[in-house]
């Protein structure tokens, strides 16, 4: 095996998922509120014949269009994120005074860890910074960030169906809508309980505080009329 072989394998071994688990989680609970928020506000005026898959199609097209533009935001937010970093990376290239370039350095950390950091760590990232060979000129999109936003767009209207889904299986609205919110609450708790496992906080803590979450949305939206 040669180095560059090996190299492209210990890349693939690290490489990080395209979305995290806060991206994942985030995305379907704002999928879900907004199917939920639909759902609750149509629900009152939709009847007669068909009503079910009329109901399913609008929250569909609801969050095909919120997803679309989630997506989309996505990439907007990547590519100035990168920019931004190359930026920085190309002005302590560029500086020839190394207190100078430190100091923009501790200026692009995050606020908690400016104090955590010394100058000493911050001149050896800027030597390495100063010594790297041709970085690009400008930013591109690459290959991960298209399936990102296709991540997140189908995260967004896959979480539609759970919610919208029983007013095609059930003919009685109130049915429906206890099975679409007892869904819901069931996917909340298992989002939150993913993201109390990824920080550490407790499963079952975070799953129960974004079910409790769902459930005050849910008064709202009955309280508004859903």
């Amino acid at each position: 095996m040669d180095a560059t072989t090996q190299a492209t394998g210990d890349e693939q071994e690290t490489r990080e998922p395209v979305l995290d688990t806060v991206d994942r989680v985030s995305e379907l609970c704002f999928g879900l509120f907004m199917a939920l928020t639909f759902v609750g506000a149509v629900s009152a005026v939709t009847a007669g014949e068909d009503a079910g898959r009329k109901m399913l199609a609008s929250a569909l097209g609801c969050n095909l269009a919120w997803g679309l533009a989630d997506a989309v935001m996505y990439l907007v937010r990547t590519l100035t994120n990168r920019a931004r970093r190359l930026t920085l990376a190309l002005t302590i290239q560029q500086e020839r005074n190394a207190a100078v370039a430190v100091a923009a350095l501790r200026d692009a950390l995050p606020k908690a860890l400016k104090t955590l950091i010394a100058d000493s760590e911050l001149e050896m990232i800027r030597a390495r910074l100063a010594a790297t060979p041709l970085l690009p000129a400008r930013v591109h999109f690459v290959r991960d960030d298209f399936i990102g936003a296709l991540a997140i767009f189908l995260i967004v209207v896959i979480s539609t169906f759970p919610v919208a889904l029983p007013f095609v299986v059930f003919d009685e609205v109130a049915t429906a809508l206890i099975v679409s919110r007892a869904l819901t609450l069931v996917m909340l708790f298992g989002a939150g309980f993913a993201l109390g496992r990824f920080s550490g906080a407790g499963g079952m803590r975070a799953g129960l505080s974004m079910m409790t979450v769902g459930v005050v949305l849910t008064m709202a939206i009955i309280a508004l009329g859903g």
